[in-house]
Parts: structure tokens; C-alpha cells; sequence
């Protein structure tokens, strides 16, 4: 089986229910939420954690990258769209097929990095609490 690696910047709040799954899936999108969108690169994804999810209260001004592996032929069902830059690639899952998406994630969904936000002061989660430690 081939596989394809992808990544999603993330705040505490969805790094909480991912852990909860046994980093095993992505929660499902909420109702004003369309389309789940992981990112090509890893560079994309960085940027993303830490401009926008430092800058984000409902993430507790923390931004996670996330990395995992799915099964080719999921990922070639979905649409590629490139929202700005020439890395700025996105694969856009609707939110309806994000179950079926999540049954092809191969192995775990991993964290790669942390960004912290000026306004951020803690945390009380244990998980957010260990990637910080251990990532920063």
C-alpha cells in the first residue's frame, strides 16, 4: 500500500480530542465548517500553527503541527488547492467524508511542533502539557 504523509496545524482544543481518539483521528468538523483541510508540507503547516492558532483563544493561543499517513487512494480522491503561496497547498476533504478520511489515517497522527502565543499563559491539560515540554 502506498502512503502519503500529510499535516495539520492545530489548536489545544483539537489536540485534546485527537488524544482522546488514541491519536488514531481528527474529531469531526464542526457544523460551520465545510471542508477539513490538512496541508502538503510541513513549512505550510508551521506557518499556520504559529501565525494564526498562537493568535486563536478557542486554541488557547497554542498552535500544534500535526503529521500523519493515509493510504494513497484516499488522498487521491480529494481535490488539491493551492490557497496563496507556491507551498501553500491544501487537500480539501469535505466534512462529510472525513470518517471514511480518518479510517485511512495508517499508523498514529503525531505532533511535530509547538507554538506558543504572546497571550498564552497555561495550560491544564496533561497531554498539551508534555508536547510543550518535550517540543520546546
Amino acid at each position: 500500500m502506498k502512503i502519503t504523509t500529510l499535516y495539520r496545524p492545530i489548536g489545544e482544543k483539537e489536540l485534546i480530542l485527537i488524544a482522546e481518539s488514541g491519536f488514531k483521528t481528527f474529531p469531526p468538523r464542526l457544523e460551520w465548517q465545510p471542508i477539513f483541510y490538512p496541508v502538503l508540507n510541513e513549512q505550510y503547516a508551521c506557518e499556520i500553527a504559529s501565525q494564526w492558532n498562537t493568535k486563536d483563544e478557542f486554541g488557547n493561543y497554542l498552535g500544534f503541527v500535526t503529521a500523519f499517513k493515509v493510504a494513497e487512494d484516499e488522498f487521491l480522491k480529494y481535490k488539491i488547492e493551492n490557497v496563496g503561496g507556491t507551498y501553500h497547498n491544501e487537500l480539501w476533504v469535505p466534512s462529510e467524508d472525513l470518517e471514511r478520511f480518518n479510517n485511512a489515517i495508517v499508523g498514529e497522527i503525531t505532533i511535530t511542533h509547538v507554538f506558543i502565543g504572546k497571550n498564552f499563559e497555561k495550560s491544564s491539560h496533561a497531554v498539551s502539557q508534555e508536547i510543550i515540554k518535550r517540543l520546546r
